[in-house]
């Protein structure tokens, strides 16, 4: 359902195990990224009715997940660690060149945020069905739905703003980009890396 082209390593559970405070600390900023990037969807693309309107709904969203995974901190007796570098935004958004027009932009935007989604939604899974900390197994199958409909979210409105043939021409090589990079990820406690 996903479409990505290289499953995550299974030993990515193993390393993310060994340090659960990271991994949580690295969920709370992806949670704070996925609302920015509502926002700046907002403020970069207010003639688009709907799209805001969705955004609006997504930073709502996205700030409650962040609640619930700093409170997951919290109560483990941690606190929040520092805001990482995340590679695997860094390289992706290496994939499409720079310019062109406003529309083709936006559609570059909402593909890599659909991409950034159906990796979490991933990842969730596999935490929701091998972690051995049940309460967090838990509150990923949770989520994981959540980050399903943001990715079909996302690539139904590049669908829909950007020519259909050409996105998902740009989606497939997308797909296949990214997995060219997970072959270098999955080996730090981080969401995404």
């Amino acid at each position: 359902m996903l479409g990505l082209k290289l499953p995550t390593d299974p030993r990515w559970i193993n390393i993310v195990e060994k340090n659960i405070e990271e991994i949580l600390t690295d969920h709370a900023f992806c949670e704070q990224k996925a609302a920015s990037t509502a926002i700046s969807m907002i403020v970069l693309f207010p003639e688009y009715t709907e799209l805001v309107q969705e955004m609006t709904a997504l930073v709502k969203e996205e700030m409650s997940h962040f609640k619930m995974v700093h409170d997951k901190i919290i109560a483990r007796g941690w606190i929040l660690g520092r805001d990482r570098k995340d590679e695997y935004v860094i390289r992706l958004m290496q994939f499409f060149p720079k310019g062109g027009s406003r529309t083709t932009f936006l559609v570059h935007k909402l593909l890599y945020a659909a991409l950034i989604e159906a990796r979490s939604c991933e990842r969730f899974r596999l935490l929701s069905e091998h972690i051995q900390d049940e309460e967090l197994a838990t509150f990923y199958r949770n989520l994981m739905a959540s980050e399903a409909n943001h990715y079909t979210m996302f690539l139904g409105f590049a669908r829909k703003y950007g020519n259909r043939e050409e996105v998902d021409k740009k989606w497939q090589d997308l797909l296949d980009y990214e997995a060219q990079i997970m072959k270098d990820l999955g080996k730090t406690e981080t969401m995404h890396g």
